[in-house]
């Protein structure tokens, strides 16, 4: 579990590509990884599968391939970073599985006072259980919903802090971006799904 709150920025060390998907490593300030342990990578949950001083390796298999942009990653590409969340932690975004739901593409930026509005285009997945004012989160980044502008577009607000000190920053038209909903959302969407409950039969007891 995490909260959106991106605590570092990362880079692409080597790229392994293999039968089962591919190998990352990834550069980073972390200290006292452990094996085993998970990280949210530009908004994925990844397992640390190798960790040194200054770098951690994960793998990301193919069914996350499919449902990421991974597959095209390269030496150098900058990442947003979260470790798990901590029990007593401070959620400082909201609750963030590191599923990702699909992927998005940027089609418009633009500053507007001291803040930047990104028009994302949304999976229907995501899409479906995105609200004004609602969370979202993009590669990572905990982020509100500004607006709706469109039929499968959420436009996002981003301050300074956030356009600074993570990739959202280097963003520009056409890029594609990991997208995950709210989850709070997705459990409400699938219960409606299910319908109600079919009332109890009580069986009568024998004489």
């Amino acid at each position: 579990m995490f909260t959106g709150i991106v605590t570092a920025v990362g880079r692409v060390a080597r790229v392994t590509r293999g039968s089962t998907g591919l190998t990352l490593r990834i550069a980073a300030p972390y200290r006292g990884l452990a094996k085993g342990e998970s990280i949210a990578v530009d908004g994925a949950c990844l397992t640390v599968e190798r960790a040194g001083r200054g770098w951690f390796q994960v793998h990301v298999i193919t069914t996350s391939l499919e449902r990421t942009t991974f597959g095209s990653a390269t030496v150098g590409r900058r990442v947003n970073l979260e470790r798990a969340l901590q029990v007593g932690d401070r959620l400082g975004g909201h609750l963030v599985q590191g599923h990702v739901d699909g992927v998005g593409e940027v089609r418009r930026i633009r500053q507007r006072g001291d803040a930047w509005l990104m028009d994302v285009t949304m999976p229907p997945a995501v899409a479906r259980v995105s609200i004004p004012l609602g969370s979202i989160t993009v590669d990572g980044v905990s982020l509100t919903v500004n607006a709706l502008p469109a039929r499968g577009v959420v436009q996002l607000s981003l301050i300074p802090f956030t356009f600074e000190h993570t990739t959202l920053g280097e963003r520009v038209p056409g890029d594609r971006v990991h997208l995950e909903g709210d989850t709070i959302g997705k459990y409400v969407e699938a219960l409606l799904a299910a319908g109600p409950p079919r009332p109890r039969t009580r069986r009568r007891k024998k004489p």
